[in-house]
C-alpha cells in the first residue's frame, strides 16, 4: 500500500506579514487557520480556503527588517507560480480591478485553458484557470 497524501501545503517567504496577509487574507479570501503569534505580525502564518492551503513565513528576524526588500531577496520569486483552479477566470478578473488590482484580462492558452496571470505582493506568479 502507497502513502495516502490529502493535501499540499507550500510555504513561501514573504517580506511583510501584514502586506501579503491583505492580500491573501482580505482581497482574495483566504483564512487564517494558525500562526505563530502575533496577528498580522506573526513570522509565520497558515491559510486556507475551498481546501487550498498555504503557508507564508517571513523572511526576517523581528527588529532585523531592512527598510526595503533586497532584489536579491525575490528575484527567483517569478519563478514559481501558483495555479488555482478558477470556474471563471473573467470574473476573477473583474474581481481583482474592482480592488484595485492592475492585470491583463484573462486568455486562452495554446494547451487549452483559459488563465488570468497576476504577481503577489512579493512577485510571485499566480494564475487562475480553467480549462477552455
Amino acid at each position: 500500500m502507497g502513502i495516502e497524501i490529502n493535501s499540499l501545503c507550500p510555504l513561501i517567504q514573504v517580506f511583510s506579514m501584514r502586506r501579503s496577509l491583505a492580500f491573501y487574507r482580505d482581497t482574495l479570501g483566504f483564512e487564517v487557520r494558525m500562526d505563530s503569534g502575533g496577528g498580522d505580525d506573526a513570522s509565520w502564518v497558515w491559510i486556507a480556503r475551498d481546501g487550498i492551503n498555504l503557508m507564508l513565513n517571513d523572511q526576517y528576524e523581528p527588529g532585523h527588517v531592512p527598510p526595503e526588500c533586497p532584489p536579491e531577496r525575490v528575484k527567483w520569486h517569478k519563478d514559481t507560480c501558483l495555479y488555482f483552479e478558477c470556474p471563471d477566470p473573467d470574473a476573477a478578473y473583474e474581481f481583482l480591478r474592482s480592488k484595485g488590482i492592475k492585470l491583463d484580462p484573462p486568455k486562452d492558452a495554446p494547451y487549452g485553458m483559459r488563465q488570468l496571470y497576476l504577481e503577489d505582493p512579493d512577485g510571485y506568479n499566480i494564475c487562475f484557470q480553467r480549462p477552455v
